[in-house]
């Protein structure tokens, strides 16, 4: 089966436009302030508006409130909810969408436990840890540390890019890749050529 991909930190309607055109199934919008990817809600709203049937939508919040999450539901209309802060699995879950949840990924970290706590997610997006940053940072991690039977499907993010997506998938063997700082030319610029070059390594993957 091939890998889905989800092309995240979209700014501009154009770039979300490509990464559909070149094979994207998801889209990821950042409702964070702090991320030099951040849209505002208005901005987000055009961005998944504009996407064809059959790409989701995907918003990304850090440690939001409640009232936060609503909003974006309400204002933004993804589809799904992507979760990248220190948010309980009882927060998660309390909201009419489904979600899936970031980890950013350290030797001490137990993944079983992790996705024991969060079984309501979709999925476990697995990123590099650096400190201070909440992803897009352009690092990878030692995929090695994934166990093996995890019972959520894993989105492998972190450091991934043309060079080394088909390793990464034949290694890890994920349910889907995450991408966003590997495809772009500036913070939050997605490039159609690097999407490309992106998609194509994912395909390479699975043949």
């Amino acid at each position: 089966m091939a890998t889905p991909v989800k092309i995240c930190g979209l700014t501009r309607v154009e770039d979300a436009l490509d990464a559909a055109r070149l094979g994207a199934q998801a889209i990821g919008v950042v409702l964070y302030p702090k991320s030099p990817r951040f849209v505002s809600s208005q901005q987000a709203r055009l961005i998944v508006e504009a996407l064809p049937p059959f790409v989701t939508p995907v918003a990304l919040m850090v440690n939001p409130s409640t009232e936060e999450v609503e909003t974006a539901i309400r204002e933004v209309g993804p589809a799904l909810l992507q979760f990248h802060g220190d948010e309980t699995p009882e927060f998660c879950r309390g909201f009419s969408l489904p979600y899936i949840k970031a980890l950013r990924v350290r030797p001490e970290t137990d993944l079983l436990q992790y996705a024991s706590d969060y079984a309501a997610a979709k999925g476990l997006l697995l990123d590099a840890f650096v400190e201070g940053a909440r992803g897009g940072t352009g690092a990878t991690f030692d995929w090695s540390l994934i166990p093996p039977g995890l019972p959520l499907p894993v989105i492998l993010a972190g450091g991934l890019d043309s060079s080394n997506v088909t390793e990464a998938i034949r290694r890890v063997r994920p349910w889907a890749v995450d991408v966003s700082s590997g495809v772009e030319v500036g913070k939050g610029l997605k490039d159609a050529a690097r999407m490309a070059a992106f998609i194509r390594g994912v395909r390479d993957a699975d043949v």
